[in-house]
């Protein structure tokens, strides 16, 4: 038998957990299911703003679960409802009216001990940051209008994130078709089974919602499929990502900028008329950031010892830097798809009849058409078994924008070790510093870790290989790995963050040699003001034993987090917008 020591040898240590800093409790944030945005699931997962439901999304929601009772009530077999599902698909679970005496008491028992059992559900390690889990529920709760649940369902996932009910969630056991597990540990806590967190305190999920005010959940009808059937830790993952990465792509231009000032560069390669002859708007949008940026600089200036062309790894920063962009806003776009519609098997789609669509009149598909009664209120509708929950395109543009940030890493890495060949630079450090005051200066250059940090980013632009495991009795025999391309979208977009910081040092360092060589050169209010920062950080000039005992770079990393690209350089061009949010739901004409 193992020894504890050598079984638990190749794992990370235990992560602590995070508790979020509410900054936003007076802000709440409507939701319509139509027009949520991933900044406003930062707001709530990671501020603590509230939520509310807007009167439309109610109202779809009770259209929905109406015709849910109703379907079922017109002998309507419907799937993870009074039929089973997944291999038990043609499993019959009750017949007739799910409001009788008999079938009611049946569900109310049938969904209370699924509800339960759902605390027991994923594997460790646990989700160690709360803002992750606050994500997944307002994510979930945005959507959950499409997905028949019932009202009590509804407006329980509302007041757990109001009233900062966290429930504790194992981080795996999903395999990207549907978070199933990941879901049912906060169905658990609904119904007070499990653990979760009130206020950042761990303790028993009925200790929570009692010290909350709220009387655990009775779940009904389909609640536990409507809850657990969908996406939202992989689109929780997504929204994390956009908002870490916007941040660290924002420090990348403005470190560049700073690069280009301490290189001496020649700014044709982003001057307008080079970048209209190849129109990308973000690639055309990052060049005109990057210039405006430097706008005022000594660049703009003649001088005899600039060279006519950099390296390509800063010549192509702009091209490297703004495609990071283009993916970042495609998988931004098709994140807004995702949470504002729905992924849930089945759908129910309520006012709607055979004459909406072409094919909706014909003999098989009227055998999902609920013709309407008193349990939808008269309303008619379909009932469609459904691959919505297969989260494709994102899970390919998820890697995709690893890869992204790949391409440009490279660019940064290179750029980095240029600064070590005079033959771009010119001079050398040593022809302009005084030799007295050279041990007082900081790093310029940060060894093998540029390198080291490369070598790890690259490793995560690696797509996972397509997978398709014929589980449940072969009836699920596709998986998309959202779980880990998530994980992996947000190691890199740290890791690239790390590297910025080495690009940073560098570039910071080169700028004041460019002062040392001619005190009166400029180099824009941006990168002036962000090097005046970062002088206060890491000073230029300090006697060698009252530096700290920390690597520079991580004095960097952490300057970078805690003082946003935006405090330097807010304005400039106007980025591309982003698309509009389709309607979910909305039949073609």
């Amino acid at each position: 038998m193992l020894s504890a020591t050598i079984a638990k040898a190749d794992l990370q240590p235990a992560a602590v957990y995070q508790p979020i800093t509410v900054t936003a409790a007076e802000e709440t944030i409507v939701l319509t299911g139509r027009d949520m945005t991933y900044d406003q699931v930062i707001r709530i997962a990671r501020d603590g703003a509230k939520i509310e439901l807007s009167a439309e999304a109610i109202q779809r929601s009770k259209d929905a679960y109406g015709l849910l009772l109703q379907g079922a009530a017109e002998g309507m077999p419907i799937y993870w409802f009074n039929r089973g599902a997944g291999s038990n698909r043609e499993t019959v679970i009750f017949e007739g009216d799910p409001t009788t005496p008999e079938n009611a008491a049946f569900l109310a028992d049938q969904q209370l001990t699924r509800f339960a059992n759902g605390a027991r559900g994923g594997y460790g390690p646990e989700i160690h940051e709360e803002e992750l889990v606050r994500a997944i529920m307002a994510i979930r709760a945005n959507s959950l209008t499409y997905e028949a649940a019932s009202p009590a369902l509804l407006a329980m996932l509302v007041e757990l994130v109001n009233r900062r009910v966290t429930p504790v969630v194992m981080s795996r056991g999903t395999l990207g078709e549907g978070d199933l597990p990941t879901m049912g540990n906060i169905a658990g806590t609904m119904v007070g089974a499990g653990e979760a967190y009130f206020d950042g305190e761990r303790m028993s999920a009925m200790e929570a919602l009692k010290r909350a005010g709220l009387e655990p959940l009775a779940p009904t009808g389909a609640d536990q499929a409507a809850l657990i059937s969908t996406n939202a830790y992989a689109y929780a993952q997504v929204a994390l990502v956009l908002s870490d990465a916007r941040e660290v792509l924002e420090w990348a231009d403005l470190s560049y900028a700073m690069a280009l000032n301490g290189m001496n560069s020649s700014l044709t390669p982003i001057s307008a008329p080079v970048q209209s002859m190849r129109p990308y708007d973000w690639l055309n949008w990052n060049a005109e950031k990057v210039l405006d940026m430097v706008r005022g600089s000594y660049l703009f200036e003649v001088d005899p010892m600039r060279i006519i062309q950099d390296p390509i790894s800063m010549r192509a920063s702009t091209q490297r830097h703004g495609s990071a962009w283009y993916a970042w806003a495609e998988l931004r776009d098709s994140l807004h798809i995702s949470i504002n519609g729905s992924d849930h098997n089945p759908a129910v789609v309520p006012g709607i009849s055979p004459d909406s669509s072409w094919e909706l009149s014909s003999p098989h598909f009227m055998r999902f058409y609920v013709k309407g009664g008193e349990l939808s209120n008269g309303m008619s509708g379909y009932i469609f078994s459904n691959a919505n929950w297969d989260p494709y395109p994102i899970a390919n543009q998820i890697e995709a924008f690893n890869i992204a940030l790949t391409n440009m890493g490279v660019a940064v890495a290179q750029r980095i070790e240029r600064f070590n060949n005079p033959f771009f630079t010119v001079i050398k450090p040593d022809e302009v510093v005084e030799a007295d005051i050279k041990s007082r200066l900081p790093v310029a250059h940060g060894g093998y870790l540029p390198s080291d940090l490369w070598q790890e980013l690259a490793q995560l632009g690696m797509p996972l290989t397509p997978n398709g495991q014929a589980i449940v009795a072969t009836v699920e025999d596709l998986e998309a790995q959202t779980r880990l391309k998530g994980q992996t979208a947000r190691k890199a977009v740290d890791v690239l963050s790390h590297l910025v910081a080495q690009d940073l040092m560098t570039a910071s360092y080169w700028m004041d040699i460019r002062r040392l060589q001619d005190p009166s050169r400029k180099f824009g209010e941006a990168p002036t003001a962000a090097l005046a920062a970062l002088r206060n950080a890491v000073p230029w000039e300090m006697a060698p034993a009252d530096r700290p005992y920390r690597n520079q770079g991580q004095i960097i990393y952490d300057f970078m987090w805690e003082t946003p690209a935006a405090t330097f350089y807010s304005g400039g061009p106007e980025e591309p917008a982003a698309a509009p949010i389709p309607r979910a739901g909305m039949m073609p004409n």
